[in-house]
C-alpha cells in the first residue's frame, strides 16, 4: 500500500505516524513545501521569547524519527492532482503516485489589500523564515506594529511584549480576539495591554504602510522599524483546482475524512469537517484539531470505520499574565439562557451560555481553574439538571456542578 501525505504538519505526521502503527509494511510519504523539519507554528511564539531554540519548534525531537519509522519526509510542491490516475505532479516537473491520499496542506496568511503591505518591513508571523525575520527586527526598544489582535495575533503579541519592543496593536473588530469573545472580554483584554504598555487601537483599520510606519484611517500615525500581519490565515487548496474535489471554505470531507473523490481524504486545516457544536462543516485552524483529524484520518484510510463526532471552537490565550479561553458557542444559541460574571476591576469575567440545561458555550477571563471544567461539561453534552438555574445564579459554582452531574455510580 502506497500512502501520500501533503503537508507535513500536525495533521500530516499524526496520520503518517498512525498509518505505520496500522501497517507496518506500507510505503508512507509525507511531501512538504518548506526545507526545515516537521514543525509546530503554534511554537514560534516561544521562539519569539527566546524560550526555545529552532529545534524546540520540531514536532518530534529526534533527527531520526521519520527515518527510524521508514516514513519518507520529501520536500517539494505539489501543484495538481489527478485522482483518475491516482498521481500527483510536483513544480519540479516530476511526479508522485499513490493508492491513498491524504490532503494536509494547511493554511496560509491572508493579507488584505493595504497599499504597502508588501514592503521590506512587513512581515507576516506563521513560518519559521517569518520568525527569523521577526527575531532580527524586533529587539529591545524597537518599534513595532502588530496588524490583527484576532487569536493568532494575540499570541504574537504575547511575544512580542516580552521581547521589550515598543508595541502598537492595530484591530479592526470592535474588541480584542472578536470571533473568541464578546465585547465584555474582549474589551477586558484590551485593558488589561494597556495596562501593560501596550498601545491598542480598536475599530479601525489600517490605510496604508510605508518604510517608516503606518498610518490608520483616521490618518493617526503609528511610526514604526516592522510591522507584522496577523489578518487570519484560508485554506490551502489552489492546487485542487481540476482535480474534481470538492472545496468550499476548505476541502469538504465527511465523518470518515473521505473527500467526494475515491481514495482522497483531507485533514487540518485544509479541512471542512464536522462542527461538534453545530452540526455544520467548518474550519477549525487550530492544532489540537489537525491532531485530531490526522489520527482519525489514517484510521480510515487503513479500512477502519472510525466516524468523527466533530471539532469543538475552543482557544485558550494567555496575554500578558491574563489567561482567557472561549468554548463552542460563546455567542449563544437561538431561545438558550446564559448567565454572566463581570467583574473588571479583579480582572474576571465569566459568561455561560446554555441550550436547555446543558451547557453549550462559555467565555472566562482571569478564572483559569475553569478551563478543564467548561471543557469536559460541552464536550459531554452533560444534562445539568437542577445545577443549570444555580449556575445561573452563581456561574462560578462550575467545579460543584460538574462534580455533580458527571460522578460514575
Amino acid at each position: 500500500m502506497q500512502y501520500l501525505i501533503i503537508g507535513a504538519g500536525p495533521a500530516g505526521v499524526t496520520a503518517a505516524e498512525t498509518l505505520r502503527r496500522l501497517d507496518a509494511d506500507a510505503t508512507i510519504r509525507i511531501i512538504g513545501d518548506e526545507p526545515e523539519p516537521p514543525y509546530s507554528r503554534m511554537a514560534i511564539p516561544y521562539l519569539l521569547m527566546d524560550n526555545i531554540a529552532e529545534q524546540g519548534t520540531h514536532l518530534r525531537e529526534h533527527g531520526n524519527h521519520f527515518a527510524d519509522l521508514r516514513i519518507d519526509v520529501t520536500r517539494g510542491r505539489v501543484e495538481q492532482v489527478d485522482a483518475a490516475g491516482h498521481r500527483v505532479r510536483l513544480q519540479d516537473g516530476g511526479s508522485l503516485s499513490y493508492d491513498s491520499l491524504l490532503i494536509a496542506t494547511g493554511s496560509s496568511p491572508v493579507h488584505p489589500p493595504i497599499p504597502g503591505i508588501d514592503g521590506p518591513n512587513v512581515t507576516s508571523c506563521w513560518t519559521l523564515a517569518d520568525a527569523r525575520r521577526i527575531l532580527a527586527g524586533a529587539r529591545s526598544g524597537s518599534r513595532v506594529v502588530l496588524i490583527g489582535a484576532g487569536f493568532i495575533g494575540s499570541i504574537v503579541l504575547e511575544a512580542l511584549a516580552q521581547r521589550g519592543v515598543q508595541l502598537s496593536v492595530v484591530e479592526q473588530g470592535e474588541r480584542m480576539v472578536p470571533r473568541m469573545m464578546g465585547p465584555e472580554a474582549g474589551g477586558m483584554l484590551k485593558r488589561w495591554c494597556e495596562s501593560k504598555g501596550v498601545s491598542v487601537y480598536t475599530g479601525i483599520g489600517v490605510s496604508s504602510i510605508d518604510a517608516g510606519g503606518v498610518t490608520l484611517a483616521d490618518d493617526t500615525r503609528l511610526e514604526a522599524d516592522l510591522v507584522i500581519t496577523a489578518t487570519g490565515v484560508k485554506s490551502n487548496v489552489g492546487f485542487l483546482e481540476g482535480s474534481g474535489v470538492k472545496v468550499d471554505q476548505g476541502v469538504l470531507i465527511d465523518r470518515h475524512f473521505r473527500t467526494n473523490v475515491a481514495d482522497v481524504y483531507a485533514a487540518g486545516d485544509v479541512a471542512q469537517g464536522l462542527d461538534f457544536s453545530t452540526g455544520d462543516y467548518a474550519v477549525h485552524a487550530i492544532q489540537p484539531t489537525a491532531t485530531d483529524h490526522g489520527h482519525i484520518a489514517a484510521l480510515n484510510m487503513s479500512g477502519q470505520a472510525a466516524e468523527y463526532e466533530g471539532s469543538l471552537n475552543m482557544n485558550v490565550l494567555d496575554t500578558l499574565g491574563l489567561l482567557s479561553c472561549s468554548f463552542g458557542r460563546w455567542d449563544g444559541v437561538a431561545g438558550g439562557e446564559h448567565a454572566e460574571l463581570y467583574a473588571p476591576d479583579d480582572w474576571r469575567y465569566l459568561s455561560l451560555q446554555f441550550d436547555g440545561d446543558r451547557l453549550v458555550g462559555a467565555n472566562a477571563v482571569g478564572l483559569s481553574q475553569h478551563v478543564g471544567i467548561l471543557r469536559g461539561l460541552i464536550q459531554r453534552r452533560t444534562p445539568l439538571g437542577e445545577w443549570k438555574e444555580r449556575l445561573m445564579r452563581d456561574p462560578t459554582r462550575l467545579m460543584e456542578a460538574y462534580l455533580a452531574t458527571t460522578q460514575v455510580i
